[in-house]
């Protein structure tokens, strides 16, 4: 995670916003959420290469690792997820939780023989940035993965 915080999303692309309540089936609402919204920004590949459908494909399934750990990390240390943001630009997707905790969530020591422990270490390999802001009360954890539509398009040249 990094020290510095993000202010706001940046200017141009496109957001959705999911508010949250309950705990009942968030995991699963926030992951076909992102499904969506990625397949209308194009990240999940309609045509093209195998190359590139592959690439894109594996990018996704990333991200909707990515949006399970943060959204269950909320569910089992925070009181839940308030809101699920995804801002989409050409060069990357970021993706923020908000949760009602003011506390930081920090990368735990993680036993081979124990469950638990393992989620934020998987947010920091599969993403290229993270970390947190505070909002009010509770704070907005964020990540940052860049588009694979950047490479497919740059391939076609």
């Amino acid at each position: 995670m990094t020290e510095r915080a993000r202010t706001g999303l940046p200017a141009g692309g496109q957001a959705r916003r999911l508010a949250l309540s309950g705990g009942k089936g968030v995991i699963g609402r926030c992951r076909d959420f992102t499904r969506v919204a990625l397949t209308d920004w194009q990240w999940i590949p309609a045509d093209g290469s195998a190359d590139a459908a592959e690439e894109q494909l594996l990018v996704v399934e990333d991200v909707l690792l990515l949006v399970s750990e943060l959204v269950t990390n909320a569910c089992l240390h925070a009181g839940g997820p308030e809101e699920l943001v995804l801002h989409c630009t050409d060069e990357r997707l970021r993706v923020e939780v908000t949760d009602p905790s003011p506390t930081t969530p920090t990368p735990r020591r993680a036993s081979p023989s124990l469950p638990g422990g393992h989620g934020l270490h998987v947010v920091e390999r599969l993403s290229r940035d993270w970390g947190t802001t505070a909002r009010g009360s509770g704070k907005t954890v964020w990540l940052e993965v860049p588009s694979p539509l950047g490479a497919v398009v740059g391939s076609e040249e």
